[in-house]
């Protein structure tokens, strides 16, 4: 590996803990508004404030550059990245950070799933044996028929699979759309799916919340282009394991400032699910580099 590849290698992985740190600090944000506003309403807020934010990279936007064709699937991930987002609002106001961050972790296994199942990717045996033992980590958090299943733990357990169809059509669009447009289409998509539930469960926020809000839009923004980088510098495979202090920060932070002590259950499901991930990551890196080597050895000289 040369020193520019390790450079860049070193640079994914900061940009991905920075990343971490960014959106755990969107959590701690939205714990600390602790308001009665509906969950829908203070995620389209937070939207609102994105797109005022993205004002710069909207006006140098090509719009012309944006295909009709995708139009709907700009709309679809609108809906599903909108949904699971008032999910996470009010999963902050219900559960301890350091669960919605370790429920959130299942994202990856349901994005696994959805391949599988809208791309038509292989189903290896290695990816349904971690998908199975990736949901066995998500019972042990919740652990149903031993303890009450909050609604805040439902509503993180549903926003998990809309984020991976989020990520999915993101992938899709990737093929064919620049990174920058796809960011400003899903703030302006996410904002209109929100915006009929805002409005019919309308409270008026008071100055406090709407500087919330604001400081939430801002690390969300912050969180995502940091992770942007992170996947630009370097492989998922290098960048993913760092991905994963996330939970230590969402403990530690939940801990120091709010007193939430983790749950030990907790704990251990999230180390299940987190070697699950680890290792569908490392296989999959593994089966691509073996395709990859079996394809240049079959090229005539």
């Amino acid at each position: 590996m040369s020193p520019s590849s390790n450079n860049n290698h070193l640079a994914g992985a900061l940009w991905m803990v920075a990343g971490g740190l960014l959106f755990v600090a969107v959590a701690v944000t939205v714990r600390l508004l602790g308001s009665d506003l509906p969950a829908v309403e203070a995620a389209f807020i937070r939207y609102v404030f994105g797109l005022l934010i993205l004002i710069p990279v909207i006006l140098q936007m090509q719009w012309r550059r944006v295909k009709g064709a995708n139009l709907r699937l700009y709309a679809l991930r609108g809906i599903a990245h909108g949904v699971a987002v008032m999910l996470w609002f009010f999963a902050m106001a219900r559960i301890s950070i350091s669960e919605v961050t370790a429920i959130g972790y299942t994202t990856p296994i349901f994005t696994v799933i959805g391949a599988i199942l809208i791309f038509g990717e292989r189903v290896r045996i290695r990816r349904i044996i971690a998908i199975i033992i990736g949901f066995i980590g998500i019972l042990i958090i919740l652990r149903p028929g031993f303890e009450k299943i909050e609604l805040g733990a439902l509503a993180q357990l549903i926003a998990a699979p809309c984020f991976a169809i989020s990520f999915l059509i993101a992938k899709k669009l990737t093929n064919t759309e620049n990174t920058s447009d796809t960011l400003v289409m899903l703030s302006i998509f996410c904002t209109l799916a929100l915006m009929p539930g805002a409005i019919y469960l309308w409270k008026m926020p008071t100055v406090t919340e709407l500087g919330w809000l604001f400081l939430v839009a801002v690390f969300a923004t912050a969180g995502h282009y940091a992770i942007t980088r992170s996947i630009a510098n370097a492989p998922l495979t290098v960048t993913q394991p760092f991905s994963f202090l996330q939970l230590i920060w969402a403990i530690l932070f939940g801990y120091l400032i709010f007193g939430e002590v983790p749950d030990l259950w907790v704990l251990v499901g999230a180390t299940i699910i987190v070697a699950t991930i680890s290792y569908m990551s490392h296989r999959e890196a593994a089966a691509s580099r073996q395709q990859k080597l079996q394809s240049s050895s079959s090229m005539p000289i």
